[in-house]
Formats: structure tokens, C-alpha cells, sequence
């Protein structure tokens, strides 16, 4: 008996010790979970986040890069400035009658013998290591002058190209900011809706428990409490969705959860354009496209016309490895004409001149998509500052209708019902004045992105 007696012991002391164990467990567990999310919170400001995308976003690097590799084209043509030099050394070994005789010329080692017919006819085994050195100079080359300026034009077109890229990821981290601050907006009012929903569940509880209302209001009270938990959980979960595209954005890691200043009308000035500007960059990366192309036409015209260049050549020849013993020089100019290559320097500028054409009107097309967008802009931001005005109203209405049901409830005269329904008429309302608030912020940046000028 007092075996069982003290087993029973252990076995009660083993289950307070596990049972001990499992709970400091879970505590340290709880803990680590909160310094880990209190690491991964960073607060964030608009500006520091625009900083970030434009120094570390991978769209603006390659757009940089495409920079980079036009420019490194354009230093190419320096070609037709600068002469190309050549070095070589041959060595040859022949019993052909012509190149043996040669060989002997250019070594200079010419003598009476050499004009005997037999040996003329039938030489024997004759080498020759020839060193030379060969220089070209363009002189005259007007296509390649005319390819060198598209060149150019082209250092522009991707130069404007990274304008516009910086100008739309900055319009994107903008949005992207105001995004994750709806998103601190929808959490503040389904908190606030929690709190309420809470309040009404207890005072609807204590009554039910008192037997003054029936079973059906507490129930309705608690499906409306895990309804507005349930929203709430997604919207923290959105916190986490807005902070992970704007990580993306800033090339920066996900995982962080950015602390934002509160959604707010931005008073911002803002340019009230209403015509499209061409000077905008990504319309002056089209002209320059549309230059480059005329430059190219004009240089396969030029093509039509003769060249000039100017060559020459030095070169030591002796019938032994590594001698150096004659030497000559050859210098001149040459004119080059080509007459007629099949029609192919025709068809490629018809090609080209209908790109050109392509090009026009797509960039008036541009113009226009961009005109009706602009247009379209101002017409939703009255419309979203409409809608703040409004939304300002309904809110304090819905507030006061809440106040009164409540009051009212108290008093028994109103059931949970109706208040339930004026609690979320009041949170809906909040939640449209902050979406109107989104939606003006974000349409004055996008009019701030189609009104964008550069200057030349």
C-alpha cells in the first residue's frame, strides 16, 4: 500500500514539474515572440522611404545601367577619328618561282645569279620573316559622322528614360506609403468598433444574466464581436502585406513592419496643369528616339557618298628568324565608291523611315492617352474631395445616431440590434472618410506624375 502510496507521489510531483516546465516554456516562448516583433517594427517617414526606393530600387539600377551601355556605344565611334594600328610578324617558306624571287626583293638580297633561268624557274627552299606595322586614318566618312550623332541622341533617349523611372517609382512608393496608412487607418476603426461591440456585448450579458432580454441578443452581440475580430485580424494582416510591398519597393528585405505617420489630407502645392507639357521625360525620351532614327537615315544617305581614307604600312624583311635587315614603307589615300549594292541601302532606309513614322505617332499617341488620364484625374479628385466633405458629415451623424441608440438602450427602449447596426454604420462611415482621404492623396500624387516636366 505505501508503495502505491508513494508512486502516486511521484507520479503527481513529475506531472507538476512537466506541467511547470511547459509554462516557463510557453513564457519565454511569449516573450521572444514580442522582442522579435518589436526588432521587425521600424518607424518609417514618405520622405526617408522616396529616399530608399530611388537609392535601391532594382528598376532605377538598370535603367542606369541601360545609361551606362549607351554611353559606352557612343565612345565607339571615336573610331572614325582615331587611326587603327596594326602589328604583325610572318614567317613564310616557299619554292614557288613568283614568291621566291619576291622574297629575295624584299630582303633586298638581289643578285646577278638570281636572273638565271634555271634558278628563276626552279628556286630552291626560300624563307622570309617579315615585320610590319600598318596604320589606317579615316578622313572622310560621313555616315559614321552621322552614326556617331545617333549615338548621342541615344545617351539622351535612356538618360530621360531613367528620369521617368525615378519619377514613377517615386509616385509608386507614395502610394505604396499611403496604402500601409489606410491600412493603420482600418485597424484604428475596427479597434474602436471591437471596443464598442465589447461594451455592448457586457451590458447586453449582465442584462441577460439578470433575465431582463432574451438569449438571441447576447447571441447576436457575439456574432457581431467575432465579425469585427475576425476583420480585424485581416487588417493587421494587411499592415503586414503594405509593409512587405513597400520593402519591395525600397530593396530592402521583407518581414519589417513599418510604423507610418496617420492617413491625413496632403495640402501639398501641387502643379494645376491642364495641358500635357512635352517636355515630360519619358515624351522627351520618345523625341530623342524619334531624332536618333532620322540621324540614322540621313547616315545610310551618306552612304551613297565616296570615302577617304589614308593608310600605311612599315615592314622588315630578312631570311632569318628574328632579322630585321631590309625595310620599306608604303603610304597613300584611298577613295572608296560605292555605286550600287543591290538596292539594300534603299530598302533599309524605307525600312527605317517608316520606324520613324511608327515612332511619331506613337508619341502623339502618348500625348493623348496621357491628356485624357490627366483629365480623368481632376474630375476623381473633386470627386474624393467631394466624397471627404461628405464622408466628415456622415461620420459625425453616424457618431451622434450611435450616442442616442446607446442611451437609448440603456433605457430598454431600442433592442441590441439596432445598436449593433449603428455601431457598424458608424465604423463603415470611418472607414470611407479614410478611403476618400486615400484616394484624394494618391490622385494628387498621380496628377503630380502626368504633370512632370524636365528640363532640356
Amino acid at each position: 500500500m505505501s508503495i502505491v502510496l508513494l508512486q502516486n507521489k511521484k507520479l503527481v510531483n513529475t506531472r507538476k514539474y512537466f506541467v511547470s516546465t511547459v509554462i516557463i516554456t510557453t513564457i519565454f516562448n511569449v516573450l521572444a515572440l514580442k522582442t522579435s516583433a518589436q526588432d521587425s517594427t521600424k518607424q518609417l517617414s514618405l520622405f526617408n522611404a522616396i529616399v530608399a526606393t530611388l537609392n535601391n530600387n532594382k528598376s532605377i539600377q538598370l535603367a542606369q545601367l541601360d545609361e551606362s551601355i549607351a554611353a559606352s556605344n557612343y565612345k565607339q565611334t571615336s573610331a572614325i577619328f582615331l587611326p587603327q594600328v596594326g602589328f604583325s610578324y610572318t614567317a613564310m617558306s616557299t619554292n614557288n618561282p613568283l614568291n621566291a624571287f619576291g622574297f629575295k626583293l624584299q630582303q633586298k638580297s638581289i643578285t646577278q645569279n638570281d636572273f638565271s633561268p634555271d634558278l628563276l624557274n626552279h628556286p630552291s627552299w626560300t624563307s622570309d620573316f617579315m615585320t610590319k606595322l600598318e596604320v589606317q586614318q579615316p578622313i572622310i566618312n560621313m555616315d559614321m559622322w552621322y552614326k556617331r550623332k545617333a549615338a548621342d541622341k541615344q545617351i539622351e533617349l535612356y538618360h530621360y528614360k531613367t528620369q521617368r523611372t525615378k519619377e514613377y517609382l517615386t509616385f509608386e512608393a507614395q502610394k505604396a506609403y499611403m496604402q500601409l496608412q489606410l491600412a493603420y487607418d482600418a485597424v484604428k476603426v475596427l479597434e474602436e468598433a471591437l471596443e464598442t461591440t465589447k461594451s455592448v456585448y457586457t451590458f447586453t450579458n449582465n442584462h441577460y444574466q439578470q433575465g431582463l432580454i432574451q438569449k438571441s441578443d447576447v447571441l447576436n452581440a457575439q456574432v457581431r464581436m467575432a465579425s469585427v475580430e475576425s476583420n480585424l485580424a485581416k487588417a493587421k494582416s494587411n499592415i503586414g502585406n503594405a509593409s512587405d510591398q513597400l520593402s519591395l519597393l525600397m530593396g530592402k528585405p521583407g518581414g519589417t513592419i513599418y510604423k507610418v505617420s496617420s492617413l491625413s489630407i496632403e495640402f501639398a502645392k501641387m502643379d494645376t496643369a491642364t495641358k500635357i507639357t512635352s517636355s515630360r521625360s519619358d515624351l522627351l525620351a520618345m523625341q530623342k528616339a524619334i531624332e536618333a532614327t532620322d540621324l540614322m537615315i540621313k547616315s545610310n544617305k551618306m552612304s551613297y557618298l565616296p570615302k577617304v581614307n589614308a593608310f600605311g604600312s612599315y615592314q622588315l624583311n630578312d631570311k632569318r628568324m628574328l632579322g630585321f635587315g631590309a625595310n620599306a614603307y608604303l603610304a597613300g589615300v584611298q577613295l572608296t565608291w560605292n555605286i550600287f549594292s543591290g538596292n539594300s541601302i534603299k530598302n533599309t532606309i524605307n525600312t527605317q523611315t517608316l520606324e520613324r513614322n511608327k515612332l511619331a505617332e506613337q508619341l502623339t499617341d502618348q500625348k493623348d492617352q496621357s491628356q485624357l488620364e490627366l483629365n480623368k484625374a481632376y474630375r476623381d479628385l473633386a470627386d474624393a474631395q467631394n466624397d471627404i466633405q461628405q464622408q466628415k458629415i456622415a461620420v459625425d451623424q453616424a457618431s451622434e445616431a450611435l450616442t442616442i441608440l446607446q442611451n437609448r438602450y440603456q433605457q430598454g427602449l431600442v433592442n441590441t440590434t439596432d445598436v449593433l447596426m449603428a455601431a457598424t454604420q458608424l465604423s463603415q462611415q470611418k472607414f470611407n472618410l479614410s478611403q476618400a482621404v486615400f484616394t484624394s492623396n494618391v490622385t494628387r500624387a498621380y496628377i503630380q506624375l502626368l504633370t512632370s516636366s524636365t528640363n532640356k
